[in-house]
């Protein structure tokens, strides 16, 4: 049975599509077999994995609804372990749809529960909101990983996807788990990052992940070539980080095994 991880932070710019395109990578580099779900219409998770919007192929959207269909939507990347839900265009519009549907929140679970068998972990990517969309992938979950980047107003930002979580969490999925909060565009450099850093660690005491995700230029050219991070330039910084990620997460499903 796969776990089944949502990263999902309302707020844009944090590095959250960064963290689920190399945290896939990664795991899947570690022999662990990945499928990566783009639940966002901007599809930069895909894109990020050399799937653009002008390839032909049903994508998420097109099995939204038909869940028997969902393998149609699954593709093969570059590295053995790794395959791809991708995000497209057409996905703008599906929230308006979702909202006149009876159990509107569980069209994802539906589309995932015949591939939980198939692999190892599940990991979706969100829209920077807090919409059906979101909603519907903290449903489909069992983890909420939340990267969080290091500025002011980082900690304002993830008290409404605490909200979020905790009403989730008591009306419509009580298997949901914070998997913890990941700091990304960490700058040692700057005073700031080291006082968000502090406060995250006070807020989250037992939550927060030990892997700190530098600023690092190969990780923001990485996404222009298709490719993640470790396919990109494996000795660069943001490669050790995701790599040492994905071993906090490989560490934590070997404990809860012991």
């Amino acid at each position: 049975m796969a776990r089944q991880i949502v990263i999902a932070n309302q707020k844009g710019g944090v590095g959250k599509t960064t963290t689920a395109v190399n945290l896939a990578a990664c795991l899947a580099v570690m022999e662990r077999q990945v499928l990566l779900v783009d639940c966002d219409p901007q599809a930069n998770a895909s894109s990020g994995l050399g799937y653009y919007q002008d390839r032909e192929g049903p994508s998420l959207y097109h099995v939204f609804f038909e869940p028997a269909e969902a393998e149609k939507a699954i593709y093969k990347t570059e590295l053995p372990y790794l395959s791809l839900m991708p995000a497209s265009t057409d996905m703008v519009g599906l929230e308006i749809e979702l909202i006149e549907k009876l159990g509107r929140e569980y069209y994802l679970s539906e589309v995932l529960a015949g591939l939980r068998d198939k692999y190892d972990y599940i990991i979706m990517d969100c829209p920077p909101s807090l919409g059906l969309t979101t909603v519907n992938a903290l449903c489909a979950a069992k983890e909420l990983l939340i990267p969080l980047q290091c500025e002011y107003y980082a900690l304002e930002g993830i008290a409404q996807l605490m909200r979020t979580y905790n009403i989730v969490k008591k009306r419509l999925n009580p298997d949901l788990e914070i998997s913890g909060v990941v700091l990304t565009m960490y700058d040692k450099r700057n005073r700031l990052s080291g006082q968000v850093k502090n406060e995250v660690r006070r807020s989250f005491p037992d939550k927060m992940f030990e892997t700190i995700v530098p600023r690092n230029v190969r990780l923001s050219e990485a996404p222009s070539f298709g490719k993640p991070i470790i396919s990109y330039d494996i000795k660069s910084v943001g490669a050790q980080a995701y790599l040492s990620l994905a071993q906090e997460l490989v560490d934590k499903e070997v404990e809860e095994i012991a």
